[in-house]
């Protein structure tokens, strides 16, 4: 008769004791969740804050050229062109346009060129850039595409 009295108090000792461990469970996972969450928002923040923090002229190579100020100052609805990407020209044969819309090859692959990328100034430079980048998943996006002085 004891040892069903032990078996007893020890069963009711369980139940008094299980939700306060689950409590604890509880709090302890949403502490890691946190503490995983901030960590998570840290690592993406080193990386994007330092894509945005990298000059992109950094040998001074086009400090005196007169279009300077206006690359600088170009942007699509996506942003500014400059500040996270190099911009590259593109030749006439990597790039076309039909009923509005354009594409650009890069790597090989034609991309369609969103049209919240597209920089709607007129192009003073004349030829046709693309400021290209790889997304977290390591496919190429255009982040701007201003075409030639002629499209």
């Amino acid at each position: 008769m004891m040892k069903a009295s032990r078996s007893f108090t020890a069963a009711k000792n369980r139940d008094e004791q299980g939700p306060a461990l689950t409590k604890i469970s509880i709090r302890t996972f949403a502490a890691s969740a946190l503490k995983l969450g901030i960590i998570w928002s840290a690592a993406w923040s080193v990386v994007f804050f330092s894509g945005l923090a990298l000059a992109r002229d950094l040998d001074g190579k086009y400090s005196n050229s007169p279009l300077k100020q206006w690359f600088e100052s170009l942007a699509s609805r996506r942003g500014p062109c400059c500040s996270v990407a190099d911009g590259q020209t593109v030749e006439d044969v990597d790039w076309d346009s039909k009923d509005g819309k354009y594409r650009v090859r890069l790597d090989g692959q034609w991309i369609e060129v969103p049209p919240d990328a597209l920089v709607t100034v007129s192009n003073k430079y004349g030829l046709p850039v693309v400021w290209p980048y790889k997304d977290y998943e390591g496919k190429t996006q255009i982040r701007c595409f201003i075409p030639g002085a002629g499209g």
